[in-house]
């Protein structure tokens, strides 16, 4: 027939306005948010390390002042995590700037004339325990340190060792 037929049921739930479905978006691994760079991020967010280091100074107080076994506990552990998350903090970037000093030399190289040469890395990381070696015995922890090390050597060559059963 030229006309449809009108008989046709209506769907059960009938869409009368289209509606625009919400896209979720991860800001994470979402262009719109920009690319992200560590320099700016620790320079945005510098006013946190105060923050923290004020934090961390009534932490003490408090540790100080508390009598409670349970309550000082908790304050200690607080107290470790914040100087762990210091600590760790100041190594990264150290890190960072490690490398940038690093990519420095290589552009002052390319400016000569002269090929990029990148390290590999198990050389980044010779160079690190070189680092730490020198700021070991800077220190003078180098002695405990070679020691502790001495020992977990020892300890996975025993692991490897046949045992008093098996013999």
């Amino acid at each position: 027939p030229l006309e449809m037929s009108a008989k046709r049921p209506v769907p059960f739930l009938r869409q009368v306005v289209p509606v625009r479905k919400k896209v979720q978006r991860d800001p994470r691994f979402d262009d719109l948010s920009g690319e992200y760079n560590p320099e700016i991020f620790m320079k945005t967010y510098s006013f946190l390390d105060s923050i923290k280091k004020q934090e961390k100074e009534m932490v003490q107080k408090q540790l100080k002042k508390c009598r409670n076994v349970e309550q000082k506990e908790k304050l200690q552990r607080l107290l470790n995590r914040m100087t762990q998350q210091e600590q760790a903090q100041k190594k990264q970037q150290e890190l960072r700037e490690r490398e940038l000093s690093l990519k420095r030399q290589q552009r002052e190289l390319a400016k000569q004339g002269k090929k990029p040469f990148f390290l590999k890395k198990s050389e980044k990381r010779k160079l690190e325990l070189a680092d730490k070696y020198a700021e070991l015995k800077r220190s003078g922890k180098l002695e405990s340190f070679l020691n502790k090390k001495r020992k977990r050597n020892a300890i996975k060559d025993r692991r490897h060792l046949p045992s008093q059963k098996n013999l």
